[in-house]
């Protein structure tokens, strides 16, 4: 291994040296993790499985919210009360309403 003397680097140098660094250890990362995988697969083929098949847990998707609020006169338009307000909801607010009127029982 080649010793540099860090303190006689420019800055452009010691920038450029961590990119480098950085670089390197991802793809000693990625060369580990293949290793591991080729490894995995073939206890995996010797047990009669596929890799697949071992670690098939479920995917975890969107958690869907339930609609909180109904717009009053086109009940197909919902809100959950989560993320940014509708603008039909905001319209009501503005009038001077209670969103308390728009909830769903």
């Amino acid at each position: 291994m080649t010793h540099i003397e860090l303190g006689e680097l420019s800055l452009k140098e010691l920038k450029a040296l961590q990119k480098d660094v950085e670089r390197e250890i991802t793809s000693f990362t990625e060369r580990e993790k293949s290793k591991a995988r080729a490894k995995v697969e073939a206890l995996a083929r010797e047990l009669g499985y596929s890799f697949a098949e071992l670690v098939d847990a479920p995917v975890k998707g969107k958690r869907v919210s339930s609609a909180r609020y109904r717009h009053p006169e086109n009940p197909s338009l919902t809100w959950s009360g989560m993320g940014r307000k509708p603008a039909w909801f905001n319209d009501w607010l503005a009038a001077g309403k209670s969103a308390e009127d728009l909830k769903i029982a």
